[in-house]
């Protein structure tokens, strides 16, 4: 067995298990060992991060799949038993592979040409090797009126998704342009990680066939989290097709398929275009002009950061519902403090971390000295700072102590999006959010170490109410510069409607923001949209409440969310059929303010706007 054969090997173990292939340092350092070559011939560079780091994961890899203790000592006996015991005769060995088993593909995609007609080529070259599969269309219109599948918004078809994702060998995404703006995709991808994450179907495996998609496409900052390191190919016309039914083909006899790494997020440039329902975390240099193109400040929210962050120890907290803007503010304080004030900058997202992260707070703590490590461009030193004489908290003050806040003269500024994700898990909240407010207190001591913490900058965005109980001492959302950002005003989508060179008169707008309010993403979609001539604000009025509409993706992903939260759900309908304003429990109120479905008045809240009255009243 030689390596390429060995890697071949493991490569499909890692994938199968964990729906991602070998990294390309991992790839180097399994052959390094397999040809016997020590870390520092390996990677000359980075022996200790390699070493520590790297292949520490690698060996946890291999001896989760292998089913034995693997290190570099004895890497290549483990493979060779492992592929043995694989290719024995006797069926009731494990790693047997047995050739044509049932597999299940859920397909998901927009239903249009030519992606519904590679749909059914699919269907059909798994149906006759055996396979089933089930289609799932995002754009949930077009599904009603071309396909002969009748597709019914209800709980029990939502509930048959969650029971087909679970009985599911392969997500098969077919990833069009126009899918590539679809919030649906990016709740059902979240779906299938919780589903991976929780073991509840730990052997869903993720494929992407990019349907007319090149590599340069758009993708927000959230489908390309999910997506990444995820293997696709390329479908650019019919004469395709018959390569990729042979590839899905070998899926059935258990071979590798040879499909490319997703790219990775740091090879995405940020352009003009399309609004994409997730904003960017960060603004590349060079291209702030482009990308702001469309930003409508909200004065004097913008300044007041800028002035803040340039503080030592500043704390600024940006809360808003979702898609109100709070990432793109939040990358703004970010180019700011980096391109003017040459600070460095690194912005995290919570969304995007494995359900893994949060199984206790050393865990927690860990990843989140790992991630700022990597994206400061320093090699991790976990092992060095962290023992077990401290612990976990104290060991992640160290590290910044005495590793990430020395690395340079400069501030180091840290934008932590959507720590709402952190509330999910009170057990280590009140630890996670009482170390950031610590640190904040640090810096306003004026002791020895005051001037270190000084240099430490937070940007906290979150998107609902603190809902779980947290020290009031040691909580960082009750000090630093709270900014809570409102829904534009006339004045403001008066600006964008002249961006978009558009020429209404007051009546269109207040026909418009009558629908949705000052919703930025759906008052910017909609501009898009009409200033394309895709579609008349007429037309736009008559069928936004309805599955035909231009909303009907972004309506069905808050049904999708409220039909897996019955509680949620049940609260909400209360509130569309009610014809005042009502009172709600704290967390349901909160959870449905984050989700940017109600606005309160006083204690009691409403619709946030009659888009959402007229189209829930009728589904929940």
């Amino acid at each position: 067995m030689d390596v390429e054969q060995a890697l071949e090997f493991v490569d499909k173990l890692v994938y199968d298990d964990a729906g991602k292939y070998l990294s390309d340092l991992e790839r180097k350092v399994f052959i390094g060992s397999w040809q016997g070559l020590t870390y520092e011939k390996i990677h000359p560079e980075h022996r200790e991060y390699v070493e520590k780091d790297v292949a520490f994961r690698l060996w946890k890899k291999l001896s989760k799949v292998l089913g034995e203790e693997v290190k570099k000592k004895n890497l290549q006996g483990a493979i060779t038993r492992a592929y043995k015991a694989r290719n024995s005769p006797s069926e009731d060995n494990s790693f047997v592979a047995r050739i044509g088993t049932s597999k299940s593909f859920f397909i998901s995609y927009h239903h249009q040409q030519p992606d519904a007609s590679l749909v059914r080529d699919l269907e059909r070259s798994i149906a006759e090797l055996g396979g089933q599969s089930y289609k799932f269309p995002l754009n949930f219109n077009n599904a009603v009126a071309l396909n002969s599948d009748s597709y019914q918004a209800e709980a029990d078809w939502f509930a048959e998704i969650n029971q087909k994702l679970q009985q599911s060998d392969y997500f098969l995404l077919l990833l069009s342009p126009e899918s590539a703006v679809s919030e649906m995709v990016i709740e059902i991808l979240r779906r299938v990680r919780e589903l991976r994450d929780r073991q509840q179907n730990n052997q869903l495996t993720l494929l992407t066939i990019r349907v007319n998609c090149p590599t340069n496409t758009i993708l927000n900052h959230d489908l390309r989290g999910y997506l990444e390191e995820v293997r696709q190919r390329e479908w650019n016309s019919p004469a395709d097709t018959p390569c990729l039914l042979e590839e899905i083909n070998s899926l059935f006899s258990g071979k590798t398929v040879k499909w490319e790494n997703s790219p990775s997020l740091s090879n995405y440039k940020v352009t003009p275009g399309i609004p994409l329902p997730v904003a960017e975390p960060e603004i590349p240099s060079g291209q702030v002009r482009l990308a702001s193109a469309f930003y409508v400040e909200r004065v004097p929210c913008e300044n007041q950061c800028y002035s803040a962050i340039s503080q030592p120890g500043a704390l600024i907290r940006v809360k808003a519902p979702r898609q109100m803007g709070k990432t793109s503010l939040m990358a703004r304080v970010l180019y700011h403090a980096e391109e003017k004030l040459s600070y460095r900058t690194v912005p995290l997202s919570f969304q995007l971390a494995d359900t893994e992260v949060f199984t206790d707070l050393n865990q927690l703590l860990r990843w989140f000295c790992a991630i700022i490590s990597r994206k400061l461009g320093l090699a991790s030193q976990l092992d060095k700072f962290w023992t077990d004489t401290y612990g976990s908290k104290d060991n992640c003050t160290i590290y910044f102590e005495d590793y990430l806040l020395p690395a340079a003269n400069s501030a180091l500024v840290l934008g932590l999006d959507e720590v709402d994700r952190v509330f999910q898990y009170p057990k280590i909240a009140d630890d996670f959010f009482g170390l950031l407010r610590a640190w904040f207190e640090e810096a306003g001591y004026g002791s020895g170490d005051s001037n270190l913490w000084g240099k430490l900058r937070l940007v906290v965005v979150h998107s609902t109410e603190v809902y779980i109980p947290l020290n009031v001492n040691q909580s960082p959302f009750n000090v630093g510069l709270p900014i809570e950002l409102p829904e534009f005003n006339f004045e403001q989508v008066q600006v964008l409607i002249e961006r978009h060179q558009l020429n209404w008169q007051t009546s269109k707008i207040e026909q418009l923001m009558a629908l949705v309010g000052g919703h930025p993403y759906l008052i910017r979609l909609a501009l898009y949209r009409i200033a394309q001539q895709e579609i008349t604000l007429e037309k736009l009025l008559e069928t936004a409440p309805t599955e035909a509409g231009l909303y009907n993706d972004h309506l069905r992903r808050h049904l999708w969310s409220l039909q897996q939260h019955p509680e949620l759900a049940d609260a909400f309908a209360q509130v569309v059929t009610a014809d005042t304003p009502i009172e709600l429990e704290s967390v349901p109120a909160f959870k449905l303010h984050s989700m940017g479905l109600v606005k309160f008045q006083g204690n009691q809240v409403i619709p946030r706007f009659n888009l959402y009255r007229i189209y829930f009243r009728d589904r929940l």
